[in-house]
């Protein structure tokens, strides 16, 4: 009975189950930590203050995405040039 159950195919009810936890993880770690940094590269300087307290919160909520992309993306404010 053991070897049965072992040996048999996925069933549909765990495959559905992996393909979410697929989507999920993928839409936690990559797409939305991706889209955040475009946000906040875009609106830095002209955030109100309920908006960037929302940012934080969302830095904090996807901290693990959004480290795994920190040393590929280089998104550094242009600064003040040659000082």
């Amino acid at each position: 009975m053991f070897l049965q159950a072992v040996t048999s195919p996925i069933s549909i009810n765990s495959l559905m189950v992996l393909a979410a936890y697929v989507l999920l993880g993928g839409l936690y770690l990559i797409v939305v930590p991706l889209l955040l940094y475009s946000w906040m590269n875009r609106r830095w300087h002209c955030m109100g203050k309920f908006e960037r307290l929302s940012a934080y919160g969302m830095v904090f909520l996807f901290f693990p995405g959004l480290i795994l992309f920190a040393p590929f993306l280089n998104l550094r404010l242009n600064g003040q040039g040659e000082v």
